[in-house]
């Protein structure tokens, strides 16, 4: 039997198989190693099963399947071939471990007479990515001796390790030839008799069985829940934020919410007014802590939360510990409004009321400080006037912007907003966004930062496969703005930390065929905005700021708040 026909046989297998867990996109890179499995994945896609994306930068390709996934909430696929193209997957495959996003990692390999002998393009590929996945499996060479069966077995066992999402890693080797089968040699090869009843029908090949757990009340619940209490809200899925805010209004408790959290704060600027010691004093006074959620971006949030030492409970729905202060707590593996249901608020009086006051001041106090300016921090204090009123969604990138969104914002509940806040690294995030947009099917509105757009400049051709609106902002600060909160000589901190670029963005718009805009005031931009969103295509904007007016006034809010004094 001809090897490139029995090598499409395998591929058609292993896709078919992920196919029934959920898999409908797969993004591939180029190469020729690869070729059986995208060949298959373009044949799936041909019989309107699946649909194939396109980029020749597996670093961007793999935070582009990242994006996807994060939206649809589904595994996503990402084909490529071997030697060095499997390793720039690396720093996806760690974010989507960080926040349990679904992946499934294809790495075509070379067979094993191929290795460590000097033959071109030919690493060791085998558990290349340690524990970052939550299964990694390494197939054999393509052959007759191992069955459809068994094939599919492992697969099928392998993703179902992914249930609370992660990576999924198979690497695949491949011998030549790789080209020449034809549809109906691959279809009728007798190696595929026996799974020819599964492969008509759309089900798994494992039928495993759900286990719904009914969450249990704490059997303390009716003397806590009378106790002094606060409430902190950090990253979750907008369907498990769902009567959060009204639950924690009952209860008369201060609530604190990260800009991930899909709740509307109750108390606004609370990583700004956490800075004065008085009130963070009296806030530690309470005698126990409800977390919902994780990945708290708010440094005096988590300082709190660090000095904390009373009664601490964590809800949040997966195995992983995500305490990094390792408090003595109760961990409920369940889903927020699961929870909620199974613990009654008791209706009561606030406990505490200068974290409100102090919210009040800062509604003014920040306000004025931010002024009327087109700047970083107006941009992210008034976020919500940049947004399309429905069937949008935010992204918002890393270092010094998603700090002052996080700050200084108040999104609607329940708007659809993401971030790569797992390993918070500034790499991917262009492609992150465009595969969030598709994903979503949703206009997007993209907030990055200049840096971290020169860091993906390749990722600005995948926003060609969208067609939708799409609003790119660049905030061009010249250079890594968030280190100027740092504690470091200022001459060195420019040298080897900000390190300016002194650069603009028009001729990457052109190169990469974007709309392309540089308003210098608010009527300006609402000028552009209106243009942007009535287009399906891509708009990048940039926004020209002094380097380090929002890190100053960052820095100044927090100073001044920090030392206000109460009821003053």
């Amino acid at each position: 039997m001809s090897v490139s026909v029995f090598n499409r046989c395998w591929s058609k297998v292993i896709l078919e198989t992920l196919i029934r867990q959920g898999v409908s996109h797969f993004c591939i890179a180029p190469g020729s190693r690869s070729t059986p499995l995208t060949l298959e994945a373009v044949r799936l896609q041909e019989n309107g099963r699946a649909i194939c994306h396109t980029h020749f930068d597996e670093r961007g390709l793999g935070f582009f399947a990242l994006g996807i996934a994060k939206a649809s909430k589904k595994p996503v696929a990402v084909i490529v071939t071997s030697g060095t193209a499997t390793a720039n997957l690396y720093p996806a495959i760690i974010e989507a471990r960080q926040t349990d996003v679904p992946l499934i990692i294809l790495t075509a390999d070379r067979p094993p007479e191929l290795l460590e002998c000097g033959a071109n393009q030919a690493i060791l590929q085998q558990n290349m990515f340690a524990q970052y996945p939550v299964a990694s499996v390494n197939l054999p060479r393509p052959s007759q001796n191992y069955s459809a069966q068994w094939l599919i077995s492992v697969l099928d066992q392998a993703c179902f390790q992914q249930k609370q999402g992660g990576v999924v890693h198979i690497n695949v080797p491949f011998a030549e030839p790789l080209y020449n089968a034809s549809d109906d040699e691959i279809d009728l090869h007798p190696w595929l008799n026996n799974i020819q009843s599964w492969l008509k029908q759309n089900r798994n090949w494992i039928q495993h069985q759900e286990q719904h757990q009914e969450v249990i009340t704490h059997k303390y619940w009716d003397q806590w829940r009378t106790k002094r209490g606060v409430i902190i809200v950090g990253r979750l899925p907008a369907e498990q934020a769902m009567g959060i805010a009204e639950w924690a209004e009952n209860m008369g408790w201060t609530m604190i919410t990260d800009i991930q959290s899909h709740v509307k704060p109750t108390l606004p600027y609370a990583d700004i007014w956490l800075a004065n010691q008085t009130v963070r004093q009296k806030l530690l006074q309470a005698e126990i802590v409800i977390q919902f959620g994780s990945g708290l971006i708010g440094k005096r949030i988590n300082q709190f939360l660090a000095e904390f030492r009373g009664e601490y409970w964590i809800i949040e729905n997966n195995q992983k510990a995500v305490d990094p202060y390792h408090h003595a707590h109760t961990r409920f593996n369940a889903k927020p409004h699961h929870w909620l249901r199974a613990h009654l608020p008791a209706r009561q009086k606030p406990w505490l009321l200068e974290p409100l006051a102090l919210a009040k001041f800062c509604t003014d106090f920040v306000k004025q400080k931010v002024g009327s300016s087109l700047n970083e921090v107006s941009l992210a204090h008034n976020i919500e006037l940049l947004l399309p009123k429905s069937n949008s969604v935010l992204f918002l990138g890393n270092s010094l912007f998603v700090r002052l969104a996080d700050a200084l914002s108040q999104p609607s509940a329940n708007y659809p907003i993401y971030t790569n806040r797992g390993a918070s690294g500034i790499d991917g995030l262009l492609a992150t966004a465009a595969g969030i947009a598709i994903g979503s099917e949703q206009t997007l509105v993209a907030m990055i930062g200049d840096t971290s757009t020169l860091y993906d400049l390749n990722s600005f051709a995948l926003f060609k496969q969208l067609n939708q609106p799409a609003v790119i902002f660049v905030i061009n600060n010249n250079g890594g703005a968030i280190f100027d909160m740092l504690p470091v000589d200022s001459a060195v901190k420019e040298k080897y930390y900000r390190m300016s670029h002194h650069l603009e963005f028009s001729h990457i718009a052109a190169m990469f065929d974007l709309k392309y805009a540089r308003p210098y005031t608010w009527a300006d931009l609402a000028t552009v905005l209106k243009q942007a969103y009535s287009r399906r295509e891509t708009t990048l904007i940039e926004i020209k700021v002094n380097p380090s007016d929002g890190s100053n006034i960052y820095k100044d809010l927090i100073e001044k708040i920090g030392h206000a004094v109460i009821g003053a």
